[in-house]
């Protein structure tokens, strides 16, 4: 009891001291509010981007995290140090909660955008969240895009002479968001928890599960792009609610 007052005391003196125009109390609650109202936003357009498909909203769900972590990085490392007090008791929980649901839920829709800002169109989808790829590209090595992969997939599944001369495609990488789901969660818990090994862990895992699956071009561009940009979303989102809670 007498270290939380004089840590208190600690606090009211150095906030008083760098702002003296205000209550000694009301920035930490400005910073919580602010944050938990960032991250908030951030979980709404994420799910708005994951359910609905908007295209703008992942972008201002990214946006809303980076923020985030600024203005956490900024309290943290900068002259607003001073002030600081890590997050607890019903605001660590909250900041925690929208953190974890922000990283699972935002990753799909980012690492989706980077994948269409790579590819511009030129894979075709396949029906299980994976992508089309033919036998024999897939043989070679060779991508399949564009029209042809769309003609080989109508093609594969048309009875009769239209499809005799298709050449046959199969879905590779099946199952890609439900995958991307457990290993960010796995990212956030690790981070938080203060084992950030939980990365390579991750990513071991997921490259030997998909090792058979990368022999095509377009697999691997599609394993690679899209492992990073959620792991990187994941990880953003791990280290603002590490740093919020101390």
């Amino acid at each position: 009891m007498l270290e939380y007052t004089v840590t208190s005391e600690y606090t009211v003196n150095r906030t008083a001291t760098l702002w003296p125009h205000l209550p000694f109390d009301i920035l930490p609650i400005l910073f919580w509010l602010f944050l938990i109202t960032l991250l908030g936003v951030g979980v709404a357009f994420a799910l708005l981007a994951s359910r609905r498909k908007l295209p703008y909203a992942i972008w201002v769900s990214g946006g809303a995290l980076v923020l985030a972590l600024m203005l956490t990085l900024s309290a943290t490392t900068s002259f607003w140090s001073a002030a600081w007090d890590p997050a607890g008791g019903p605001t660590a929980a909250m900041i925690a909660v929208l953190g974890g649901a922000l990283a699972v839920f935002g990753g799909g829709p980012a690492a989706q955008l980077a994948l269409n800002l790579a590819t511009r169109g030129s894979v075709t989808p396949g029906t299980h969240g994976g992508i089309l790829v033919s036998d024999a590209a897939e043989a070679h090595g060779a991508p399949l895009r564009g029209a042809s992969a769309q003609a080989n997939a109508v093609g594969s599944d048309a009875a009769g002479s239209d499809a005799a001369g298709a050449t046959s495609t199969h879905e590779v990488l099946r199952g890609g968001a439900a995958i991307g789901v457990l290993e960010r969660l796995c990212v956030v818990l690790g981070i938080v928890a203060g084992f950030p090994e939980a990365l390579a862990i991750v990513v071991a895992v997921k490259g030997l599960g998909r090792f058979t699956e990368l022999a095509a071009a377009e697999a691997r561009e599609r394993f690679i792009i899209g492992t990073l940009a959620s792991l990187l979303w994941a990880s953003g989102c791990a280290v603002l609610v590490r740093l919020a809670l101390g």
